[in-house]
């Protein structure tokens, strides 16, 4: 089958062109019985040889209009992508609400005049206290901290925040990002392209988003660029602006890697970061970015900070108990150590005991040698 590739500049090109939700490639296939999609940074047209002609036209066309910077309205890219008249507009340009209202490129469609109603969210309701503070500080804050223990909805409720938002036109994109660090394990070389090796890591993110959005509706948003998954360094050097962004198992960042993280904030964005400390997998020698940033930041004016206790957690009874099981030697380890730290005399008596106990040793060797 004939084809026909016409490289764009960005991606934001492949959104004028495909519409929202694919909603000008799919009035495009059923005019001209043609295939169209975007890959590798260029659009491909397929079908047959006139089609394919006509198509070219009509999108050359309106990459040339974008390109030398016109401000284009809805119902102008549908009758360039459609060939009809200036002003004309078919039935289905009804079906798109408000004709009038403007398109920006970066904007993806979503304002607060003009919100997403093409997919549903399931409703969630926080469980409890620190749950219900946890979604107001997102609602009032534009960076907010989010730490504690395990099945405490930190991820799931940042979320399900941002979907809201996203769907009221608050924001324009949703970022999610994790720290691609092994749990204690060596994977090795996985297989398959890069999406493939990230997907174990990412899937827990993707776990909470299919659970919110339907498979379908989450499969568009994410091929339209409205929903971006994505690992933590490929986020450097990026503007993050009017996007929701969540940074999960933060825990596992350094302090460098946060604070390029704070610094991507851009005009209208959100960001929550969420972490467990008790789950860290940084070597031990290096320094959690999460615990700094928050020592740094608190007590500023437009970051929330929320800690949750073993008390919050919303997954099976059991998990809590499990959770205090592991807690208590650790902090039993921490408060010895505290103690020492502070009391000058209980530190000199540790340190005689443990000379004691190491002399001891030694003259037992001697012992043992002189026996032999």
């Amino acid at each position: 089958m004939p084809e026909l590739t016409i490289p764009l500049r960005s991606h934001d090109e492949a959104i004028l062109v495909l519409g929202p939700f694919d909603r000008f490639a799919k009035l495009m296939r059923q005019e001209l019985d043609i295939e169209i999609f975007a890959r590798s940074g260029a659009l491909r047209i397929k079908g047959p040889d006139e089609s394919i002609a006509e198509a070219g036209r009509r999108i050359e066309h309106l990459l040339g209009k974008s390109r030398k910077g016109r401000d284009l309205e809805l119902q102008d890219i549908e009758a360039i992508l459609l060939d009809q008249k200036k002003g004309k507009r078919n039935e289905s340009s009804h079906e798109s609400g408000n004709g009038s209202s403007r398109f920006d490129r970066h904007s993806n469609f979503a304002t607060p005049d003009r919100p997403w109603t093409g997919f549903k969210i399931r409703p969630v309701e926080p469980r409890n206290e620190n749950q219900r503070r946890y979604l107001e500080l997102i609602e009032k804050n534009s960076l907010v901290f989010s730490l504690g223990s395990a099945g405490t909805g930190k991820t799931y409720l940042a979320v399900h925040a941002a979907v809201r938002k996203l769907r009221r036109g608050e924001v324009r994109r949703l970022i999610i990002t994790r720290p691609v660090v092994e749990a204690g394990e060596h994977l090795g070389f996985l297989p398959g392209d890069l999406r493939d090796k990230l997907n174990p890591y990412m899937r827990p993110i993707y776990d909470s988003l299919s659970d919110l959005i339907h498979s379908d509706d989450l499969m568009r948003l994410e091929e339209a660029g409205v929903i971006e998954v994505a690992p933590l360094a490929y986020m450097r050097g990026r503007t993050l602006s009017n996007a929701f962004v969540i940074l999960d198992e933060a825990q596992n960042t350094t302090i460098g890697q946060m604070k390029m993280f704070l610094t991507r904030m851009g005009e209208g964005s959100h960001m929550v970061v969420t972490g467990d400390q008790s789950q860290n997998d940084l070597p031990h020698h290096v320094r959690s970015g999460l615990l700094d940033a928050v020592h740094r930041l608190r007590g500023f004016e437009g970051i929330g900070i929320v800690e949750f206790s073993p008390d919050d957690v919303v997954r099976h009874p059991l998990v809590a108990q499990i959770i205090r099981a592991y807690q208590a030697p650790a902090r039993k380890e921490s408060d010895r150590k505290d103690s020492a730290h502070k009391d000058p005399d209980r530190r000199d008596a540790d340190r005689k005991d443990t000379e004691r106990r190491d002399s001891d040793r030694r003259d037992g060797e001697r012992d043992e040698a002189d026996r032999a």
